[in-house]
């Protein structure tokens, strides 16, 4: 970046690399080119947006994948992913290891599916209205249960303690 001064009432900075925009300051008159970076796309940059791509190909065969499903089968996987949500807390509270990612990846997961729920409400023709209505009917028909990991932590500390057993005996 160079500096160079034209007359003593202008400052002008200039650079290759950068495009600029003119703003006026009130300290006598000094105009001050202010620089701003532009946006250059080469080779290198064009590879990063690859994984874009096949991230969108993976939310899109995720969105097939939920709209193959019945709206019962939806109901029950939001039942279960904000029991690993809440079971993904209770491991962060208690400071213990977990992905940090999955927080994301569970709501976006919700979010989805709820979206399609909604889709499937729209074309029956049901109103907001009527949707929120059913909606807070649905949530307070929800039998708690343990989150699939907990009953898969729970089945091997039996397996465990079954093979505990038959050693000792």
């Amino acid at each position: 970046m160079s500096l160079s001064v034209a007359s003593p009432s202008s400052v002008f900075l200039s650079s290759t690399k950068f495009a600029s925009a003119n703003t006026k300051s009130s300290f006598h008159g000094i105009s001050i080119q202010r620089v701003l970076p532009l946006r250059v796309f080469s080779s290198s940059s064009l590879r990063n947006y690859a994984p874009s791509v096949v991230m969108m190909a993976k939310r899109e065969e995720e969105l097939k994948e939920i709209r193959a499903k019945t709206t019962e089968e939806l109901n029950e996987e939001v039942v279960d992913l904000k029991g690993e949500l809440f079971m993904l807390r209770l491991q962060k509270s208690a400071r213990n290891e977990f992905k940090s990612s999955e927080f994301h990846r569970m709501r976006k997961r919700v979010a989805r599916i709820l979206t399609v729920k909604r889709e499937r409400e729209v074309k029956e023709g049901i109103n907001k209205r009527l949707s929120r209505k059913l909606d807070r009917q649905w949530k307070k028909s929800i039998i708690p249960r343990p989150p699939p990991s907990l009953k898969k932590l729970q089945e091997e500390e039996k397996a465990a303690e079954a093979a505990e057993a038959a050693k000792s005996t």
